[in-house]
């Protein structure tokens, strides 16, 4: 294969297999591929589509005079965060209104296959910029942090759905700062590696986080296994 189609198949096959491991983790009622799928893609174009836009317009130019804000590892990871979670959330926004969506592993599976196709995205313009090593070392971190924080948005979203929560307010505002926290020090461990130790204990954080999240969406299906079963029977 030649050089892009490594970088596609590292950027974009790493992240299928784990959104296939997520949308299996959900036993007593998977939900339809084509919505699983179609979230997977709007993360992976709508998202960062948007994110691109917004983040470009907030971010200063580097080597272009006139910045239109202060620069810094603070500032550029605040943006990420405040931009790329909202963004994301407009791909979990499709199940959700279309009815597909009623608790907390729906949430978990949506949210996962949002922040995977971003990431995926992400990887692949990373490689076009920086090569194909970059794209390679992030297919083993950025869909865990990703697919982690999106998940956490999805289930506020799961949660609304059923009745059980008012607003994914809390649950957007929660990925934000995870996501402000893993890039304000990846950012600082360009310049001291040192830093570097933060981020394996955040990644670690991270993938705790979203285990917990499955073993609630678990959980909460098998106190609802008897009300799938008579809807398999009776819809």
């Amino acid at each position: 294969m030649g050089a892009l189609e490594w970088l596609v198949f590292f950027a974009y096959v790493p992240v299928l297999i784990l959104l296939w491991y997520f949308y299996h983790e959900d036993k007593l009622e998977p939900e339809p591929k084509k919505y699983v799928i179609g979230t997977f893609l709007l993360g992976a174009t709508l998202s960062v589509g948007v994110a691109f836009v917004v983040e470009a317009l907030l971010t200063p130019r580097w080597g272009i005079g006139g910045y239109l804000l202060p620069a810094g590892a603070f500032y550029l990871a605040l943006v990420a965060g405040v931009v790329e979670e909202p963004s994301k959330a407009l791909a979990i926004l499709f199940p959700f209104r279309a009815g597909q969506m009623d608790g907390i592993m729906d949430g978990v599976v949506y949210g996962v296959a949002a922040g995977l196709g971003f990431a995926a995205t992400e990887n692949f313009l990373y490689g076009l910029g920086y090569g194909l090593q970059v794209t390679v070392f992030r297919a083993l971190l950025t869909p865990f942090a990703h697919g982690t924080w999106s998940a956490i948005v999805g289930v506020g979203y799961g949660l609304v759905a059923e009745g059980k929560g008012d607003s994914v307010g809390g649950f957007l505002l929660t990925a934000m700062v995870l996501h402000f926290l893993w890039d304000y020090f990846a950012f600082l461990s360009i310049a001291v590696p040192a830093y570097d130790i933060i981020l394996i204990l955040l990644l670690f954080v991270n993938v705790a986080l979203l285990r917990y999240l499955l073993i609630m969406g678990r959980a909460e299906d098998e106190q609802k296994a008897w009300y799938y079963l008579l809807r398999r029977m009776w819809g």
